[in-house]
Formats: C-alpha cells, structure tokens, sequence
C-alpha cells in the first residue's frame, strides 16, 4: 500500500521523453554487440560483417516492437496520446515531419507483419525483420537459402537477443504511475 504512494506520477509526455530517450539509449549501447553476434552466429556459412554503424535498420525495428509492446500495455486513448507524442520525438530526432515519420513506422510495422506471417509474435517477427533488412539469407547455408527462410536456430538465438531490447512494462508501472 505504502509503496503505491511513492510512486511517481508522469505525464503523457513525460511517458513519451522516457520512452524515446530510454530505446534510443539501449539500441545506441547495443547495437554493436548485436552486429557482432549476427557477424558470428554458427548459422551462417560466410560471415555477414553488419558495421557497428548500420543501425537504422535495427532501430525502426526495435521502435516498432516497442510501440506495438506500448500498445498492448496502455487503455488505447491513452496508447494513441503517447504514441503521438512518440512520433513528434522522435521526428524530430530524425529530422522528419511527424506524418513522415509515423508513415515510415507504418511501412515497418507492415514489413514485419508480412515477413512473420502468419505468426503474430512480434519478438519473432522482428528477428525475422533484422534478417531479411540485413539481407542475411546472401550468407546462409545453401538449404536455407533456396528456401529464402532463416535458419531457425538463427531465429531463436536472434529472438533471446531481441527480448533484451523490448520495454519491461511490469517493472515500469512498478516505479511510476500516470
């Protein structure tokens, strides 16, 4: 009960600076090690060298995740307000109008929708989404890659390293509340 008392209260657009602040804080201190791993992952015959510096790709993957995540976490009036606030930021980091910006998660959220068919598990769907924007299937060995499909156990490694990059939603209500 006391606990619940000492819990800070943030706005939506408290929400949203945290938010933005906190994913682009992780991808920036992650991504390295995530082209590394890719770069030595056993499923792949020659080694894909994904520069430390080729993260824009990662990154709309990673907001996209989230935002689905926020969505699923939120009264959806309230998801949209801070969704809308999430856009303003982070065009604005990105040097977009909002509209552009909130199109180019669309085309995104389309893309990993399309590539994890029919599954809709978004942690799934976003290593299927790394894999074919990082053009992995070039470095595979020949039985996946006449398939055009990810080796699987490149997917389940690819699935524990995402899990790292999505929102703790519990731990967050834990310490504030809106």
């Amino acid at each position: 009960m006391i606990r619940s008392f000492l819990k800070r209260k943030l706005t939506d657009n408290q929400l949203a600076n945290i938010f933005v602040n906190g994913l682009l804080e992780v991808i920036d201190k992650g991504f390295k090690d995530v082209a590394s791993l890719i770069s030595e992952d056993p499923a792949f015959e020659e080694t894909p060298n994904i520069s430390p510096e080729s993260s824009s790709e990662f990154t709309l993957i990673v907001i996209v995740g989230n935002l689905i995540a926020l969505e699923s976490s939120f009264e959806p009036e309230q998801a949209f307000r801070v969704e809308q606030l999430i856009y303003q930021k982070f065009a604005k980091i990105f040097s977009m109008t909002d509209i552009s910006f909130e199109n180019l998660i669309k085309e995104y959220k389309n893309f990993i929708s399309r590539v994890n068919h029919p599954s809709k598990n978004m942690l799934y769907g976003m290593s299927k989404a790394i894999f074919h924007k990082y053009n992995l299937n070039d470095f595979q060995e020949d039985y996946f890659k006449r398939m055009q499909a990810p080796n699987p156990l490149f997917l389940k490694r690819m699935d524990e390293v995402m899990s790292n990059f999505i929102w703790d939603w519990d731990v967050f209500f834990k310490k504030y509340k809106l």
